[in-house]
């Protein structure tokens, strides 16, 4: 194996899923050459892809589904700010995950249908017949958590839709 090869190997290693533009990013080479060393990782079953929401994120081959998944959408601060949220204080109503993490309720439901979606929080209903959210497998959740972090980009693309919905709600102050 090629030292480039072995570098971009080890960087998807220390960093499962690792979108493809923080790859580029993080490395000393062109797109064109981690395009290539990808796809020989990937046909030698050194590496995994798999696309979520627009972004192809790589693997080392050990990872699951429901955990690529699941690492995958913890790149994503609010994502990664709810789950954190639940793991503190599941059971939790949906309203008082958007008012402690001060997001629109929009934003909130964006996130959870992503986190529903892939099986990391579930909904349920309580005897009232309201709304609970709960970390579908705390402990794999807690473990997979602290493993990522956000990128730059990725916290600015969420901070931005913060920003919006405070602008749209009208409560942010001058």
């Amino acid at each position: 194996m090629t030292d480039t090869r072995q570098q971009i190997r080890t960087h998807v290693g220390a960093n499962a899923g690792v979108h493809f533009n923080e790859l580029v990013r993080e490395s000393d080479f062109a797109p064109g050459q981690v395009q290539y060393h990808v796809r020989r990782l990937r046909e030698d079953g050194r590496l995994v892809r798999e696309e979520f929401y627009g972004r192809t994120h790589y693997y080392p081959p050990e990872y699951d589904e429901w955990e690529r998944a699941a690492l995958a959408l913890f790149r994503r601060e609010t994502a990664r700010e709810i789950v954190v949220y639940l793991i503190e204080r599941e059971p939790a109503a949906p309203g008082d995950v958007a008012d402690a993490l001060e997001i629109a309720r929009s934003t909130l439901e964006y996130h959870l249908d992503r986190l529903v979606d892939h099986d990391l929080v579930e909904k349920r209903y309580d005897d009232r017949n309201r709304v609970r959210l709960e970390l579908a497998e705390p402990e794999a959740t807690g473990r997979l958590l602290t493993t990522v972090t956000p990128t730059v980009p990725d916290r600015l693309v969420d901070r931005f839709t913060r920003l919006v919905d405070e602008l749209l709600a009208g409560t942010r102050e001058p």
